[in-house]
């Protein structure tokens, strides 16, 4: 496809053949054979036999709501979209969702063509393309929404040689707000920048600390009374026509039924209830019976009434199981009910989710192909833990469709999360997150399941959010989930891995799930990443804390602490951020713009890294700190503050080292209490403090310093 001229405009020319598979040359899943593919010529396309990630939902294609006139030329750009045949200086599609995402853009362009009376591409004039860029500007949608619509319409001239029916020129030269020449998207997002929320921290707290209390502290009771339903779950009619399992025989009946009343006497529990009246379904369970033969007319049915009337029948069908967790001394919950264990095994689910997505960096895609046996852990010679790897499967940035194999570092948290689910699906499913058997449609679907779609478990995070705040409530407990804005945050599944980034970055000085430390996560996760897959997790840490150090950055500048430096570095510091300011033009007010700010410290960084102690005025000739991971920057962790020509500090940073020095005076207080060795190195220690302390107190900008 060298050619690219604009073909002259006439007759609609057809192109492909109605037998053509649309997905010939795509990977198709495996024991799918092209010939049951869709062909070119049907309304509907059904792409699921080229979607390799389990967790996506069934991608179809409808035509026929498209306007007739346009809609064989939607047919053929999907169909050059599927096919990967694109113009130069365009990247082939790799998602088939993506393709629908494009005929979707389609459609809302031929359906304004078609109410504006034009009946052809080929028909469109630049007065039509201005009238789209107004109608558009004035839709309420949003941004994403509006860019889809402008790049369906310019698909229709970058593959004017391929299609029937194209547009004669380039919509970009005719819309007002479009400079001609401008980088098409039409392939994707391209160089679009991330714009995923992260979850406020009055949010991600109490979310993360009651996913940490499902799995710590709820789960075992939840798991036994799991086992329990399922034993009760075997006898149901749909479970044994399932199994192709037969009732017991008519004549082991009243001994089955018999045996299961005197049990409800030897505990002293009422009969299991439904609407008022005994439920005689769950006793079927029980006694593993078919339900008819308790209904009236049948001698077992006059053993029921007669346990009723002597037990009494309870107000819902409660599980045995008792519920041992505890929550601040006390039980967390009563009895579970029958039909209530698939919304806490559901919700035990969705606390591994977020404890697995938020600890490990994962994406959802990533997430949802776990399989059992996922997490090896290496121990040293002692047998302590020195690695929980995590191992699965990497999909973007990939070259192959099926992913890549990758491999994580996780923390115990997360390790915990993964035995979870191991032990709530049956030992035949091998993906963690498929449909459980417990949740509606279990059956239905015939255990065809592999992963629940992001659409499913982004309504499973509202669920579990809703049931933290309705608990909350009940209980008179203050650690609900606030308003953000006065509305309810939206958890996300793409929201966890930019959280974890953020939180990285910004490295808390608090405490969240249980003193958890986001330092050391990093250093985890950062070894623990397979080379054969590019996670971005790394750029997107260091894109956070690249803003981290533009916030303070301009802190410094619009405040006295710019020109109250001191130590040896404080002079080049100087030079750095008055540089800094001057292109970065901060005019008295600090950037807030993140996005923005991060493009500014792209462009002009001034290698300036302020700490808790220190700030690093970063000169690699004269670092101490030394890294071998080919990464620029200092090496925060070898960091050696009192001997380093590149610090440079602060007054909040000398208010801590002044702490510090409190401290260890504090500590000498009671030497006698310490053993000689310890006394010494912290003598040693205050001293080199104190020193360093002294010295800098005189070497501020106007110092002059030489270099080592």
């Amino acid at each position: 496809m060298s050619d690219f001229a604009a073909p002259a405009a006439g007759p609609a020319r057809e192109r492909f053949p109605a037998h053509a598979p649309v997905l010939a040359g795509r990977p198709l899943v495996p024991g799918v054979r092209l010939a049951d593919t869709s062909r070119f010529g049907d309304d509907t396309w059904l792409l699921k036999h080229a979607q390799t990630q389990r967790h996506q939902e069934t991608i179809v294609i409808n035509f026929a709501p498209l306007p007739a006139p346009f809609r064989r030329t939607a047919k053929e750009l999907a169909f050059l979209l599927l096919r990967g045949d694109v113009p130069p200086g365009l990247k082939p599609v790799r998602s088939v969702a993506s393709v629908r995402k494009y005929v979707t853009g389609l459609n809302a362009v031929f359906t304004w063509l078609e109410e504006r009376g034009v009946r052809a591409v080929a028909a469109v004039t630049p007065g039509d393309v201005e009238a789209f860029t107004a109608h558009v500007a004035g839709l309420r949608v949003t941004h994403d929404t509006r860019e889809a619509r402008h790049r369906a319409l310019r698909l229709l001239w970058l593959f004017r040689s391929e299609i029937g029916d194209p547009l004669t020129f380039d919509p970009a030269a005719a819309a007002a707000d479009r400079a001609p020449g401008a980088p098409s998207r039409a392939a994707g997002r391209g160089g679009r920048e991330n714009a995923t929320s992260r979850i406020p921290e009055q949010v991600h707290a109490p979310l993360l600390v009651w996913a940490m209390r499902w799995i710590d502290d709820f789960s075992e009771d939840v798991l036994a009374a799991y086992e329990e339903w399922q034993r009760l779950d075997q006898w149901t009619k749909r479970s044994r026509k399932r199994r192709g399992q037969q009732p017991i025989g008519r004549a082991r009946v009243i001994p089955s039924v018999t045996a299961v009343l005197e049990r409800y006497r030897a505990e002293g529990r009422p009969l299991p209830g439904w609407k008022g009246e005994a439920n005689l379904s769950h006793l079927a369970r029980e006694a593993r019976v078919q339900r008819a033969t308790l209904s009236e007319g049948h001698p077992s049915a006059k053993l029921v009434r007669q346990a009723a009337a002597e037990l009494g029948v309870a107000d819902d069908t409660y599980l045995r199981t008792p519920m041992a967790g505890l929550l601040d001394g006390a039980p967390w919950r009563g009895p579970v009910p029958y039909e209530g264990l698939g919304r806490l095994t559901r919700l035990l689910q969705t606390a591994c989710y977020i404890t697995i997505a938020f600890l490990s960096g994962l994406r959802d895609s990533e997430v949802k192909h776990l399989k059992r046996g996922c997490v090896q852990v290496w121990r040293d010679e002692t047998g302590r833990i020195v690695r929980r790897r995590l191992h699965g499967r990497a999909f973007k940035g990939e070259a192959d469709h099926n992913g890549a194999d990758a491999t994580w570092v996780i923390s115990a948290p997360a390790q915990r999360a993964v035995d979870i689910l191991e032990r709530l699906q049956p030992a035949r499913q091998k993906y963690l997150f498929a449909l459980l058997p417990s949740s509606p449609g279990y059956t239905a679907q015939r255990g065809l399941n592999e992963a629940r779609t992001t659409k499913t478990t982004n309504a499973d995070l509202q669920e579990f959010r809703d049931w933290i705040n309705t608990y909350c409530r009940g209980a008179d407990r203050d650690d609900a989930i606030p308003l953000v804005n006065g509305r309810q945050w939206r958890v996300t599944t793409s929201q966890f891995r930019r959280t974890l980034a953020w939180f990285i970055a910004r490295r808390p000085g608090g405490v969240i799930a249980g003193a958890l430390q986001y330092r050391h996560l990093r250093v985890q996760m950062f070894e623990g990443y397979a080379g054969t897959s590019d996670s971005g997790f790394r750029d997107e840490v260091e894109s956070e804390e690249a803003i981290a150090r533009g916030e303070k950055l301009g802190d410094l500048i619009t405040s006295d602490e710019f020109h109250r430096l001191t130590g040896p570095a404080a002079a080049e510091a100087e030079s750095r951020l008055a540089e800094f300011e001057r292109h970065v033009q901060f005019q008295g007010k600090v950037i807030n713009d993140a996005k923005r700010l991060q493009r500014h410290m792209a462009r002009h960084d001034p290698h300036i890294y302020p700490g808790r102690y220190v700030t690093c005025v970063h000169n690699p000739d004269r670092a101490l700190c030394r890294r071998d991971d080919g990464q620029t920057g200092p090496s925060l962790p070898d960091c050696q503050p009192l001997r380093c020509r590149n610090v440079a500090l602060s007054a909040e940073n000398t208010d801590h080292l002044r702490a510090a020095l409190e401290a260890h005076d504090r500590e000498l207080a009671r030497a006698d209490q310490l053993a000689p060795f310890v006394r010494h190195r912290i003598q040693t220690r205050r001293q080199e403090l104190a020193d360093f302390l002294t010295e800098t107190a005189v070497t501020g900008p106007d110092t002059k310093t030489e270099s080592p």
